[in-house]
């Protein structure tokens, strides 16, 4: 077991306003089975990029660790070889039998490793990829985001295999796999960065105790500021009336006065100033105290969202439709019959290939809403624009096709709450089962 210390790294693109890291320090074992947490656009690959030594940074990063990195980039060369013929030029030294090994433990045969790699399937990729990647016991492992795209049963087979496994670095949005993946995790917050032992559920359930603690703590703080400036301002008021009695007088109005009280009511006005000082001290240890608190509190602004009720209460009807490739013999499935209502969600679920996406095209082409093919943009801010223009769409029927993809844990938990709060008529696929848990009022399987 190593450790790799992080001490004051800073770093920036050039050209970039802000710093993605400033003056950030912390400790990870490289025996950790450790999930890396934080909004879209807040460095995760970045970090993962400055371990691979490929930008130039300020501060250190001190380990004896070697690197290996997931995904590996497949050539276009390579797409079209078995992986049998290039594993060695994406991890050195990797044997052949130690992969067979690898894909044992993953559910998979070994057959896959002598097809074109350009015909296998997204599972069947992913799981050529982690085999080589976890072909060497001496990499401390980099893995990122391993299931987009993946359906359920090939995530459960990666989900299982990773759990038996340490000394990696695990970034995913998935929080069922962190879950049953993880027991540290390294977390980007908005302005700290954190390790903690426990997978993401014990770690959220942590952070939602301290941010209602701060919450409470920052209420306290802001009443006591107020009432003791409200305080200050009265004593210096009443100070500096008390200090203006000080220079001449009534002697008819008031004959119980004289020259000697000029004293006395100089020694009260410094009474009182002397008050009003000790007060503004406590001001200020109360703001210093207040420091620090909510600056790690996640604040999402509430989504909103405009569905729009049609006057028919059953907006899909499918009875006894088959699908059918034109170059396959065997139709995808046969006989589907379903119907989606008013504020139903339905999600359409089943592995990879069983003709979900290509039954919301024939859906869309029926409708008339026309095909939804769009490219899948690899960086989850701009995916959210995608999702902040059909947001922004009123609709009687939203037609999702894995929106998530890409998409940080917090903007999903976000937009189950926005679902939940209008539930809106939708149809939807998306992987991710604590997604569907929460928002499909029903699931269809293909």
């Amino acid at each position: 077991m190593a450790q790799i210390n992080v001490n004051n790294l800073t770093f920036y693109y050039e050209g970039s306003f802000d710093n993605i890291f400033e003056n950030i320090s912390f400790s990870i074992d490289t025996d950790w089975k450790l999930g890396f947490i934080g909004r879209n656009g807040k460095g995760k690959t970045t970090f993962l990029n400055l371990l691979l030594g490929k930008y130039s940074y300020n501060g250190s990063i001190d380990t004896a660790a070697v690197f290996d990195y997931f995904p590996y980039q497949i050539t276009e060369a390579q797409m079209q070889l078995p992986a049998a013929d290039f594993m060695e030029a994406l991890k050195a030294g990797c044997e052949e039998w130690r992969v067979i090994c690898e894909l044992t433990q993953l559910g998979e045969s070994a057959e896959i490793l002598y097809r074109p790699y350009k015909t296998l399937s997204f599972g069947e990729q992913t799981k050529i990829m982690l085999a080589v990647l976890f072909s060497s016991e001496n990499n401390f492992l980099l893995i990122d985001e391993p299931t987009n795209h993946l359906d359920h049963d090939a995530r459960e087979n990666v989900k299982a295999y990773l759990a038996s496994k340490k000394g990696f670095i695990l970034v995913s949005h998935d929080r069922d796999l962190l879950d049953a993946c993880i027991d540290h995790v390294l977390v980007l917050n908005r302005q700290s960065i954190e390790v903690q032992r426990g997978n993401f559920a014990g770690w959220w359930e942590n952070k939602q105790r301290r941010d209602q603690f701060e919450q409470a703590e920052n209420e306290k703080h802001l009443k006591e500021i107020k009432k003791l400036k409200q305080a200050a301002s009265r004593t210096a008021e009443w100070a500096d009336k008390n200090e203006c009695t000080k220079i001449g007088f009534d002697p008819i109005k008031e004959h119980d006065r004289s020259i000697d009280t000029r004293a006395h009511i100089g020694a009260k006005t410094k009474k009182m100033q002397s008050r009003v000082t000790q007060m503004e001290m406590r001001i200020q240890r109360e703001i210093e105290e207040k420091e620090g608190l909510l600056k790690d509190l996640e604040m999402p602004v509430d989504l909103k969202l405009v569905p729009i009720a049609h006057h028919k209460q059953v907006l899909i009807n499918t009875k006894d439709y088959t699908l059918k490739y034109q170059d396959s013999d065997n139709p995808v499935f046969t006989d589907l019959t379903f119907t989606v209502t008013r504020e139903e969600r339905i999600a359409l679920h089943g592995k990879n290939g069983c003709g979900k996406s290509t039954l919301i095209k024939m859906i869309l082409q029926k409708t008339g809403l026309g095909d939804t093919d769009m490219t899948i943009l690899e960086e989850g801010q701009k995916k959210k624009v995608l999702l902040a223009a059909s947001l922004l769409t009123p609709a009687h029927l939203y037609i999702w096709d894995e929106p998530l993809i890409y998409i940080d844990i917090f903007s999903r938990m976000q937009i189950e709450k926005l679902l939940l709060k209008y539930q809106p008529t939708m149809l939807f696929v998306e992987h991710d089962v604590r997604f569907r848990e929460k928002v499909a009022t029903k699931s269809i399987e293909l």
